[in-house]
């Protein structure tokens, strides 16, 4: 399952996040993962979860990016949950096309490996194509 948390700048997409890691670390038995671009969130997010600072990465591209959940997942394949917080910070090409074609990857992703992805995404929610309006949460 892929959700979207999008909204403008300080429509408070990273407080839900972060509650959302909170209950899924409450809730699942499977290990929980959260990637941000910069340590913002060391303090917010539970000790339990995996806080990745993916800054470090400079991942740039989408490529980068499947490759870097592919990996994660290959040296962990308990987990249950991905969290992405500021989704476009870590992705140079912030295109409508590009980003609906990593969600149909990531869709795909989730379905056979059995893992729930939530992504905040700093966007204006009316302006989402239309085959991404079903993900938003």
């Amino acid at each position: 399952m892929v959700s979207i948390l999008m909204g403008l700048k300080g429509s408070g997409k990273t407080k839900r996040l972060v509650d959302m890691v909170r209950e899924a670390v409450k809730e699942e038995t499977g290990d929980v993962v959260c990637i941000e671009k910069e340590r913002k969130l060391t303090y917010d997010i539970p000790y339990q979860a995996r806080l990745i600072e993916a800054g470090a990465y400079d991942i740039g591209s989408y490529e980068f990016l499947k490759g870097l959940i592919c990996g994660i997942h290959a040296g962990n394949y308990d987990i249950t949950h991905f969290f992405i917080d500021n989704f476009y910070k870590l992705v140079n090409d912030k295109s409508p096309d590009a980003f609906a074609s990593f969600i149909s990857w990531l869709e795909k992703f989730s379905e056979n490996e059995h893992i729930s992805f939530v992504l905040s995404v700093t966007s204006d929610p009316e302006a989402v194509p239309e085959s991404l309006k079903n993900y938003l949460i």
